[in-house]
């Protein structure tokens, strides 16, 4: 994928977001003047604003990803704490939604990553995965042959059949995928990419029903 394609789906869905705070703003000002609660609408503006910052946070990783100007800054962390901070982070935005995010891992649990770049691969995967699943969103984290494998996973319709058949389209050239945007999912990958232990480095897969029965990303690092 080259970085006109990231720039210019970044773009549209940036677009997207602003024209959906511009059209909230005009309708909070009617509700202020009529005297109406304006509290969802507030919600509406923080949770696109906040799709704004995490969509040019990816453009500029990105970037430096495709520029050989980043490199994964390897630190142990404690799991539980990581993603328990993460929840906490999105908790406003899931409650606005009515949808219940939890994290599950061994307290006792540690690993080795680049905890900026996940958090915002993780953040990006919360983000989507509000709008598409019903009642629950469940982070994990845990050790699989080998691996630190990091799980989104919500209760919604899934990944489309043509995704599951298909994961490496978006590296044949293919146009990115509507609704949930191939895009995140090349931004997971790159930055899973970046984790290299001697002949091992990251990847990703997606996959339904895995731990809820809607979609489950999982980030795979050695």
């Amino acid at each position: 994928m080259k970085f006109a394609d990231i720039l210019a789906s970044l773009i549209h869905d940036m677009k997207n977001s602003l024209g959906m705070v511009i059209n909230t703003l005009e309708e909070l000002s009617g509700d202020t003047l009529a005297g109406l609660p304006a509290q969802h609408k507030v919600t509406v503006l923080q949770q696109e604003a906040k799709r704004l910052s995490n969509n040019l946070i990816e453009l500029l990783t990105l970037y430096k990803i495709e520029n050989e100007r980043i490199s994964a800054n390897i630190e142990e962390w404690n799991l539980s704490d990581f993603l328990e901070e993460i929840v906490a982070e999105n908790q406003v935005s899931a409650a606005a939604r009515e949808v219940r995010l939890e994290s599950e891992c061994d307290a006792d649990l540690s690993g080795y990553f680049d905890e900026g770049l996940l958090r915002g691969v993780i953040n990006s995967l919360i983000g989507n995965g509000l709008r598409y699943t019903q009642t629950r969103l469940l982070l994990t984290a845990g050790q699989e042959d080998g691996y630190l494998v990091f799980k989104v996973a919500d209760d919604g319709a899934g990944f489309p059949e043509e995704m599951l058949r298909a994961q490496q389209a978006r590296a044949n050239g293919e146009s990115l995928a509507e609704g949930r945007t191939q895009l995140g999912i090349y931004f997971a990958e790159m930055v899973a990419t970046l984790h290299r232990s001697r002949d091992k480095r990251g990847f990703i897969r997606i996959a339904n029903g895995c731990l809820l029965a809607g979609g489950c990303f999982s980030i795979w690092l050695p």
